[in-house]
């Protein structure tokens, strides 16, 4: 169980993120062998509702902040427990991001150690804010780590965001792999994505890998990271 009351928030910040019952699980994201960890998702498990009902229920309140401070503290915390050497991928609102305080809190608590280790996964809902990109995009950049457009071809993460928010890496979304083995407008169109985003300099995700024949099609294709079923479950 992650707990807050110990950091130097505001009270009311603490006394909201105590209502929350929360784990945390991690998925690795390798590289094209298969084998060597490039980062670890962190994944939030409430205790007692699903994430997206948890999300949904916070979104009502209109107190996502109160969920996007829980994700950055939560599973920094549970990461540096794991010991994790690798980087740690960490789920982010495109709507909402820490306030300065408690990214200056977020800087002196865990140290200037996390510089450089952190990839941002921009999520593809509820909405994205630009001023708030603005605001994310800084301290990513200040912090040298890295920004993560999350499940690229449903929602919100079209072309258009690409272009307003540059990622460092685009993650693919399941519906765009599934089967791309055996269907050829899949196919095509990964390809073209594959050498548009490469041309950009960014690198390519495939999530949600489930068989082998989409994993070794996709490391002909060029694709770069991989995460799903078929390399490792979230533990």
């Amino acid at each position: 169980m992650i707990y807050y009351d110990h950091l130097p928030l505001d009270k009311e910040i603490l006394k909201a993120l105590g209502e929350l019952s929360i784990n945390y699980v991690f998925q690795p994201i390798f590289q094209a062998d298969g084998k060597t960890v490039y980062a670890w998702e962190a994944l939030m498990r409430p205790t007692e509702k699903t994430v997206l009902e948890l999300i949904n229920e916070y979104m009502e309140k209109d107190k996502l902040h109160i969920l996007e401070v829980a994700t950055l503290f939560g599973a920094m915390q549970a990461y540096i427990l794991r010991g994790y050497p690798e980087r740690v991928s960490i789920n982010s609102f495109p709507n909402d991001c820490l306030r300065q305080d408690e990214a200056d809190t977020f800087l002196e608590y865990f140290g200037d150690s996390i510089r450089g280790r952190m990839i941002i996964e921009n999520l593809e809902y509820p909405y994205f804010s630009y001023e708030t990109w603005l605001e994310k995009s800084k301290s990513i950049k200040y912090m040298d780590n890295l920004l993560s457009a999350d499940d690229f071809g449903s929602g919100i993460n079209d072309m258009e965001r690409i272009d307003i928010m540059h990622p460092d890496i685009v993650k693919l979304d399941r519906e765009l792999i599934s089967g791309i083995d055996h269907d050829q407008e899949k196919q095509n169109n990964v390809t073209h994505l594959v050498l548009d985003f490469h041309s950009k300099n960014m690198l390519v995700v495939a999530e949600g890998v489930e068989e082998k024949e989409e994993f070794d099609y996709l490391v002909g294709l060029g694709v770069d990271l991989f995460q799903g079923y078929y390399l490792a479950r979230p533990a």
